[in-house]
């Protein structure tokens, strides 16, 4: 526990020393935020007061304890990268969700994690088109707050559509920011889109689910925009298909995803699995072997079989899962997790990996 009042590290952030993931990996918690019943925002700083550069979009790596066990979890940063003495994360609550409820109940200003970061791809590239279409759904709101916020921050025109769906308006994060941002950001439509009126009934917006019928309405010009899309994935795959029907190119349709339910593959029929062909997986530092069959991912295998591997995303993004595969060859469709070099060198990301061969893993 860090005994330094926030105060004390916000004096120290006038410094302009900056944070560098190589060399630094202790946060301290200045400040704990509820937003909905279930969403609480976590503001860190570094204890040596340094600044922060990040693009609005990314995401840092948390490296948790919990129980005496090691956990790693990637969160993304919500607030604006125009104020680097700081940053913040926005979590939900998950039911039986080990670090989001530890989080919750646990972390108060004051206390120290260990993260590295930023990370990330889901940024805004110069090739982007100047008009955009930000849509979140649930928590996935948080790296498109962090866009809108940036946006807010350098009072630059803006030509943006942010929509927002959540299950009820109880459950809209940052509605009372957002409404703001709105009034006083030229430029800026906001639609916020509840499932349902639960706890709300005198809500006098619309309901229901995206649809195409609902972009013509709400965004004539879609087609004339770069989307960015951030929620669970039956929200970003009904997006993606709405975009592509609409008119979006693919060049100008970016998602992010942390969905680490993929870890959880559906059991393999007894009539498939008997076809499917079956490895050998050695986990040599654990002195491990396990059975994975051709149409599984290393890491969900594993998972299930109590063998030790950090992972977070799960989606071949944050990198957290990577390994040195000293033996074997893999299929590995990843997202921008692991470097070409590193390939070269012999690691891969048994979340997005599935076996070619017999694999002998430096874990």
């Amino acid at each position: 526990m860090d005994t330094r009042t926030p105060q004390v590290l916000l004096e120290k952030a006038a410094r302009h020393d900056a944070w560098n993931p190589e060399e630094d990996d202790t946060l301290v918690c200045l400040d704990v935020q509820q937003e909905t019943h279930d969403v609480k925002t976590f503001t860190f700083a570094s204890p040596d007061g340094k600044r922060f550069a990040f693009k609005a979009g990314q995401y840092f790596l948390f490296d948790l304890e919990h129980n005496g066990e090691p956990e790693s979890r990637c969160y993304s940063i919500s607030s604006s990268p125009h104020r680097t003495n700081a940053f913040s994360v926005t979590v939900k609550r998950v039911p039986g969700g080990k670090i989001s409820n530890w989080l919750h109940d646990t972390l108060v200003p004051g206390a120290s994690v260990k993260a590295n970061g930023p990370l990330g791809h889901f940024v805004r590239s110069e090739a982007s088109k100047p008009k955009l279409l930000l849509l979140s759904g649930g928590s996935g709101i948080t790296p498109v707050m962090s866009i809108l916020r940036e946006l807010a921050d350098s009072c630059a025109p803006a030509d943006v559509v942010f929509l927002h769906a959540a299950r009820t308006p109880l459950d809209l994060i940052f509605r009372d920011e957002l409404a703001c941002i709105a009034r006083r950001l030229k430029g800026l439509r906001l639609h916020f889109l509840p499932e349902t009126v639960a706890g709300e009934p005198s809500w006098s917006g619309l309901t229901g689910r995206i649809s195409a019928d609902y972009f013509r309405l709400a965004v004539p010009d879609i087609a004339d925009r770069t989307v960015m899309c951030c929620g669970p994935a039956p929200f970003m795959a009904a997006a993606r298909g709405i975009a592509a029907e609409l008119g979006v190119p693919a060049a100008h349709y970016l998602e992010e995803s942390f969905d680490a339910a993929v870890i959880d593959e559906p059991e393999i029929p007894a009539i498939q699995e008997a076809a499917a062909k079956v490895f050998q997986v050695t986990f040599s530092k654990q002195a491990r072997s396990i059975e994975v069959t051709g149409d599984q991912s290393v890491l969900s295998c594993a998972k299930k079989a109590s063998v030790r591997i950090p992972s977070s995303c799960a989606n071949g993004v944050c990198g957290t899962c990577k390994s040195k595969l000293t033996s074997g060859t893999v299929d590995m469709n990843h997202n921008g997790g692991i470097r070409q070099r590193e390939i070269d060198a012999g690691f891969f990301l048994p979340c997005c990996s599935k076996p070619l061969s017999d694999l002998v893993i430096e874990r």
